[in-house]
């Protein structure tokens, strides 16, 4: 209930499709001068407030409370029966507390209200115009790309995205099956010049298929996005006429993204090795070596085995200098206080990662060139943490030039 995406006119904003719960952490942007202010909101949002919300049997009007969901003992073992019972009441009460403590800790350092001021500004910049920004950052820097690949799209950051002028000689492509719960799906848009817009066809399903065949699936609806497609003829008709394009977005610790790979590349050998494989992904890969986390060696290792060269190169000690496309830090006011990092200590523990990739197979195409972006200006400042009142995603945009290899 942190933050809930809601239909059309359910928002008290128009520009902004999400509902906050009432507290310090999210997005929230009503008056937590004081605690009993708070209290009153909260209980108002949690407990009387219907929201027109998506679900998979269509739209319903749901109260906050009504869609938490009970902890299962299936899931975590340890639970006794009385406690996965008892799961529910139990959250609704742990995040009162927790809300509670981070107003009144807000209030008591920062009494004069300069807190709410600085996280209206956020709010304004991060949130509100974030899509209007991303959408400007392509229309101005992004235009000249014949495919885009996107990753973690919004249902509303689609809609504005094919109202832009952007849209205008492309088409945006989104998974069948996409993830309303979440609503973050992978996209991918094509130029229209460069490619037939009446031949692109899904074969999500069938890359799916091959993922869940392979065993325990760390791959949600929405992650991935696979259209075979051909091009018009016109301005590259040079190229091969058959593409294999796919969008992917990596599990939090990047678990599921060898595996997709391995589906991909199998669906690629079985049922489309006449067309061109490209692949733009958000690996989260990490470059240390990590327990439970995917490292950039360990995934060269296993793309090179499939024959696929990043645009950045293949030298995992490189990717993990150059291609870092993250710098983020989690401050002190979020539920995971093991995870908050110091200013002083954010380049030691900051989240700087190569996570963003582009990928070829090796026999179709060489890289010209690449470049990363953190500013929507096609450069990249590595000092600087982000998402920042300019860029506001917590990922730098890869952009990559390649060659088809002669035959």
């Amino acid at each position: 209930t942190n933050t809930i995406a809601v239909l059309p006119g359910d928002s008290v904003d128009p520009m902004n499709d999400k509902v906050c719960r009432p507290t310090v952490i999210n997005n929230f942007q009503g008056d937590l001068s004081s605690v009993g202010r708070w209290w009153k909101l909260w209980t108002e949002f949690m407990f009387r407030d219907e929201l027109h919300v998506q679900t998979k049997s269509g739209p319903k009007l749901k109260r906050p409370c009504a869609m938490l969901e009970k902890i299962p003992r299936a899931k975590y073992p340890d639970l006794t029966e009385e406690e996965e019972e008892i799961s529910v009441p139990l959250q609704t009460l742990c995040q009162a507390i927790f809300d509670s403590i981070m107003v009144h800790m807000m209030n008591t350092v920062s009494p004069d209200g300069e807190w709410q001021q600085l996280k209206q500004e956020l709010f304004e910049r991060l949130v509100r115009t974030k899509t209007q920004r991303c959408v400007e950052i392509l229309e101005k820097s992004y235009h000249t790309f014949d495919v885009v690949f996107l990753q973690e799209v919004s249902i509303g950051f689609v809609n504005a995205l094919r109202k832009s002028a952007f849209a205008a000689d492309r088409t945006i492509v989104t998974p069948e099956k996409m993830d309303l719960k979440r609503d973050q799906n992978s996209v991918i848009v094509f130029r229209n010049q460069m490619f037939d817009t009446c031949s692109h066809e899904e074969v999500t399903e069938s890359v799916m298929d091959v993922i869940k065949g392979d065993g325990p699936c760390k791959v949600g609806d929405g992650d991935v996005l696979a259209i075979r497609l051909c091009n018009n003829g016109g301005a590259a008709g040079d190229l091969s006429s058959r593409f294999l394009l796919v969008s992917y977005h990596g599990d939090s610790n990047g678990l599921g993204t060898i595996p997709a790979l391995e589906a991909v590349s199998k669906y690629w050998q079985a049922d489309a090795a006449d067309h061109q494989l490209i692949i733009g992904l958000d690996a989260n890969v990490s470059k240390v070596p990590k327990n439970g986390y995917l490292d950039i060696t360990t995934f060269v290792g296993a793309a090179r085995k499939a024959g696929l060269s990043t645009c950045a190169g293949d030298d995992p000690e490189e990717l993990g200098k150059k291609a870092v496309t993250t710098f983020n830090c989690r401050t002190y006011l979020q539920t995971q206080l093991n995870k908050a990092v110091r200013s002083k200590e954010r380049y030691e523990k900051g989240d700087r990662n190569p996570k963003d990739l582009i990928l070829f197979h090796e026999t179709q195409y060489e890289a010209v060139a690449w470049l990363k972006d953190n500013t929507g200006q096609c450069t990249f400042n590595s000092d600087i943490p982000f998402p920042t009142l300019r860029f506001p995603s917590d990922h730098g945009i890869v952009a990559g030039l390649l060659r088809v290899r002669p035959r």
